[in-house]
């Protein structure tokens, strides 16, 4: 499983807590550009954040412990949420794509800048892509 982490210039806590996907569908030629992966990896955010807000439409009776720790963190979410946010997985994608283009976050595989979207990346099994978000300055 390949490992996403996310981090921003100037933060020392990460943006996001590291998750795990599968390897994109090696295209038969050995590698996969930057921009496949890009894709692969919203694709499989978009599917998670579905997933989510289906989970919360149902309203959940919480345990005592599970009630401490939600009181403790000053939240207490029984579900039932009804509003949903429809997402364009396809538009998410250009989206993406188009930021990295405009130079607004960096990648990193295994410590390694990519510079490129058409550039092919070869992954290993336990590959970590790390996400930088950029920090642009006011008044510059």
């Amino acid at each position: 499983m390949l490992t996403v982490s996310g981090k921003a210039l100037g933060r020392r806590k990460p943006l996001f807590d590291d998750f795990s996907i599968t390897p994109p569908a090696d295209p038969g030629d050995g590698g996969t550009t930057l921009a496949q992966l890009i894709e692969s990896i919203v694709r499989t955010e978009v599917t998670a954040y579905e997933k989510r807000q289906r989970d919360r439409s149902l309203i959940r009776v919480l345990s005592e412990r599970q009630l401490e720790l939600a009181t403790e963190s000053g939240k207490i979410d029984l579900g039932g949420n009804t509003s949903t946010v429809d997402i364009d997985t396809e538009q998410a994608i250009a989206d993406a794509l188009l930021a990295f283009e405009d130079g607004l976050y960096l990648v990193l595989i295994d410590d390694q800048e990519q510079e490129s979207l058409d550039a092919q990346v070869y992954l290993l099994p336990d590959s970590r892509i790390t996400f930088i978000r950029l920090t642009m300055l006011a008044g510059g």
